[in-house]
C-alpha cells in the first residue's frame, strides 16, 4: 500500500538568517517522518543582503532533491502547527517540505529567450518544460515580474497543457535598494552557488498521484449594468452599448461611467475614486452572470477628449464588461463564499494535504485593517491544512478554463492525494 503524502510548513521570524533556517528545519524534521522530495521557500526582503546564502544554508541542514522559492515583501506560514501568520515588512522565512510518494517532481527554470513564439505548436512548449501532457502535470510557478513574459508563458502552458492547473505568483520586494527579484532554484547535484536567480520563471510540474485545485478570490462586486464593447482596440475601449444589443446607440465608456457614478451611494462614490475596476466576462455563452464569471482588470486611465478608457487587458468588440468596486467587506465576502463552496464540495479537509497562498501586496492588513485575515479565513473553512505563501506583485490562477495573471487577488493552490 502506498504511503501518504506529507506536507509540512514552518515559519520563522528570527532576525538572523542562520537562526531562521535552523528553526524551520528543526520543526519540519520533528514532523516529517519520510524523506522529502520537494521544498518551497519564501523569504522576506528584510534578508535581502543574505539571499545568496539561503539555499546553501537550507541544503546543509535539510538535503532536498528539489527546492524552489522566491523573495517577497510579505511572507505567510505556520508559526505553530495550528497558527498561521502573515508577516508584512518584517523578517520572515517560510518553508514547505513535501514527501510525495508516486509523484514525479519536474523542476524547471525558463528565461524569456527560452519561450517559444506564441504561433509555435504545443510540442515546442513541451520540449522547453520537459514533461509530457500525457502525464497530466500540475504547475506551481514563481516569476520575476520584470523579465518573464508572463502572459506569453501562461498562454503557452494553457495551449500545451490544456487540462493542467497553473497557480503561483510574481516575486516582490519593498526594501530600499532592491531592484531585482530573487528566485531560488536548486536540484540535486547542481552547484549551490548557482541557486540564486534574478530572471525568468522557476517552477515545478507535479504529476502522478496528486491533485492541485485552486481558489481564486478577486474580491470585487459589480455595479451598474452589463455592457458590450461596440468599438475597441488593443486595451482601449472606445464605445459601449447595452449588452446583447450592439445595434443600439453606443456611447463613450467615460460617459457611461460618469452616469453610473452619479447614481451610486455617497460611500460608493468615494470608493470609486480609488477602487474602481473593470470586469470582463470570460464565458460569452453564459447568460446568467454571477461571482467568478468576471476577470477583474485595472482601469488604467481615461481620455476625456474621446471619452475612451484604457484597461489592463486586450479587448475586442462583442465582449461584455461590467464596472466593479473593491473594498475590505466585499473582498472578505468573496473569499468566504468561495471557501464555503469549496468546503461543501470537498469537505473541511478531506484528502487535502497542504496549500500555498499567493496574495496581492494590496491585500493583507492594509486592506482589512487587521493581520492574517485571508489565511485565517482559509484555515477556518479548511482545517488542519498547513499553509505557506507570500505577498506577490501579481497572482497566477485560473478563471474558468483559462489561466490569468491577476492583481489584488488571493489565489490558493490546494494539494490533495487522490
Amino acid at each position: 500500500m502506498a504511503s501518504q503524502i506529507q506536507w509540512i510548513n514552518a515559519l520563522s521570524t528570527r532576525a538572523s538568517l542562520e537562526a531562521a533556517v535552523k528553526e524551520v528545519v528543526t520543526r519540519i524534521q520533528q514532523s516529517l517522518s519520510a524523506p522529502p522530495e520537494l521544498g518551497i521557500v519564501f523569504i522576506s526582503s528584510a534578508y535581502a543582503s543574505d539571499y545568496s546564502r539561503l539555499v546553501p544554508l537550507l541544503i546543509e541542514e535539510l538535503p532536498l532533491p528539489v527546492l524552489i522559492g522566491c523573495g517577497g515583501a510579505g511572507i505567510i506560514g505556520m508559526n505553530e502547527p495550528t497558527q498561521v501568520l502573515e508577516v508584512e515588512g518584517n523578517p520572515a522565512l517560510s518553508l514547505s517540505v513535501a514527501h510525495l510518494p508516486e509523484v514525479t517532481v519536474q523542476p524547471f527554470h525558463l528565461l524569456e529567450e527560452d519561450l517559444p513564439d506564441l504561433d509555435s505548436p504545443p510540442d515546442a512548449w513541451v520540449n522547453v518544460v520537459g514533461i509530457s501532457p500525457e502525464a497530466q502535470p500540475q504547475f506551481i510557478l514563481l516569476c520575476d515580474p520584470f523579465s518573464a513574459k508572463i502572459n506569453d508563458l501562461i498562454a503557452g502552458l494553457d495551449f500545451a497543457y490544456p487540462g493542467s492547473v497553473k497557480v503561483g505568483g510574481l516575486a516582490s520586494a519593498t526594501a530600499m535598494g532592491i531592484h531585482q527579484s530573487a528566485l531560488f532554484y536548486y536540484t540535486q547535484g547542481m552547484a549551490l552557488t548557482d541557486s540564486l536567480r534574478t530572471e525568468g520563471t522557476i517552477g515545478v510540474a507535479l504529476s502522478g498521484k496528486i491533485v492541485l485545485e485552486t481558489i481564486v478570490a478577486q474580491g470585487c462586486r459589480p455595479i451598474g449594468s452589463v455592457y458590450q464593447i461596440a468599438q475597441g482596440e488593443k486595451n482601449i475601449v472606445i464605445e459601449l452599448a447595452q449588452a446583447n444589443n450592439l445595434q443600439a446607440n453606443s456611447r463613450p465608456p467615460l460617459t457611461v461611467l460618469q452616469e453610473l457614478i452619479q447614481n451610486l451611494s455617497e460611500s460608493d462614490r468615494q470608493l470609486a475614486q480609488h477602487s474602481l475596476f473593470v470586469g470582463i466576462v470570460r464565458d460569452e455563452f453564459k447568460l446568467e452572470l454571477g461571482q467568478g464569471d468576471f476577470l477583474i482588470r485595472n482601469l488604467l486611465g481615461v481620455d476625456p477628449r474621446l471619452g475612451a478608457i484604457a484597461i489592463g487587458d486586450t479587448v475586442r468588440p462583442g465582449q461584455r464588461l461590467q464596472f466593479h468596486l473593491r473594498d475590505a467587506k466585499t473582498s472578505a465576502e468573496d473569499l468566504r463564499l468561495l471557501l464555503q463552496r469549496y468546503q461543501q464540495e470537498k469537505g473541511s479537509s478531506g484528502s487535502a494535504v497542504g496549500a500555498l497562498m499567493f496574495s496581492c501586496l494590496g491585500r493583507g492588513e492594509g486592506l482589512y485593517g487587521k493581520p492574517n485575515f485571508d489565511s485565517n479565513l482559509f484555515r477556518y473553512y479548511l482545517k488542519d491544512i498547513q499553509l505557506g505563501g507570500f505577498f506577490c506583485n501579481g497572482e497566477i490562477g485560473p478563471v474558468g478554463d483559462r489561466t490569468f495573471l491577476h492583481g489584488y487577488t488571493s489565489a490558493f493552490g490546494i494539494l490533495r492525494q487522490p
